[in-house]
């Protein structure tokens, strides 16, 4: 195993939360980088937490996997050795099997369908019955839409991915999805895929704009086409044996922190984005638009896939319920595939 910093020994040593007489302290784990709009939303909740309690309560955060991964992170939560993370729902998959649903591709109509989803009873429920798993969902963070970004050749159509070895997350759905299109869905981690882009293990991954931009990928992969399969929102986590510890008043102060930090980032996360489409682009990455019909092709190869959800018994009622959800947004309204 590789060793991780001290903190995290000390972490496994004295708990999840200290409570002393300056009051209680979460700590949050994640793996991000410190200028990414998820990390800066989580900073804005901590701040909102220690303002409503007047330090009562407060949120410690830990990025850049210096607890672990996300994996590692959430076995934490479950055991009570970490107050709360950030996760990716394809992570989480692994964990309550319903969130499996936010890895199917093409899913949300549009970006104002899948808010609705996100900030209504749909995805309130999900957030609420993780708890059966020892998880319990704050908020959700908006991760945009993934598309996919290779080294040798762009992805203009499903059939350019034949004989490509792309990263995927550690999520059954991702994989099959991967291949469905064509191509073969390679897990590794996060922390790692800058050098496996480099070396050539794998040929291409996918991803939202700000993340490709951050972790610098494009100077390894310099061709981006968004056809945007999956919108795959991150969540954030607190284990329920943290949560059954606090006062009520402690879980209000931290839940409405959460929301509003939710809130938050939206607007980071639009700015990001526009700033990351810019930012690859000078640096020399061809960024590739696809329209409507240009997307029809990736659509068709996983009609197959979706079928096979909706029938089955534990998702197909959660996929029908999502789909029935209505937006008062014209389902052609994206506003990651404008010009930025």
């Amino acid at each position: 195993m590789t060793p991780r910093p001290l903190v995290f020994l000390a972490l496994l040593l004295s708990g999840c939360a200290s409570s002393a007489e300056d009051g209680r302290v979460l700590r949050l784990g994640h793996g991000l980088s410190t200028d990414h709009p998820v990390h800066e939303a989580m900073l804005v909740m901590a701040e909102r937490v220690a303002e409503r309690s007047d330090g009562a309560l407060r949120v410690e955060v830990y990025p850049s996997g210096q607890l672990g991964s996300e994996r590692e992170c959430l076995e934490l939560l479950q055991i009570g050795s970490l107050a709360m993370t950030k996760v990716s729902a394809s992570v989480l998959e692994n964990f309550a099997p319903a969130f499996q649903v936010f890895s199917l591709p093409y899913l949300f109509r549009s970006e104002a369908h899948r808010f609705a989803v996100l900030d209504g009873p749909v995805g309130q429920g999900l957030l609420d019955d993780a708890a059966d798993f020892r998880l319990r969902g704050l908020a959700y963070y908006d991760a945009g839409a993934r598309s996919f970004y290779t080294v040798e050749r762009p992805v203009r159509r499903p059939a350019d991915l034949a004989g490509l070895k792309i990263r995927v997350q550690e999520s059954q759905t991702a994989m099959r999805m991967v291949r469905a299109l064509g191509g073969s869905p390679t897990p590794i981690s996060w922390g790692e895929l800058y050098t496996a882009l480099q070396q050539g293990v794998v040929d291409g991954a996918e991803n939202n704009p700000p993340s490709f931009h951050l972790s610098r990928h494009y100077e390894v992969a310099p061709y981006y086409v968004l056809n945007e399969h999956t919108a795959v929102p991150d969540v954030l986590i607190i284990g329920t044996p943290v949560w059954d510890g606090l006062s009520e008043q402690e879980r209000a102060w931290l839940a409405e922190a959460a929301a509003e930090s939710a809130e938050v980032q939206k607007d980071l996360w639009r700015e990001s984005t526009e700033e990351a489409l810019r930012a690859v682009q000078a640096a020399g990455v061809e960024v590739i638009r696809l329209g409507t019909d240009e997307r029809a092709p990736f659509a068709g190869e996983v009609r197959d896939l979706l079928a096979a959800y909706d029938a089955d018994p534990a998702l197909g009622g959660l996929i029908a319920s999502i789909r029935a959800v209505e937006s008062d947004v014209p389902t052609e309204a994206s506003r990651l595939t404008s010009e930025p």
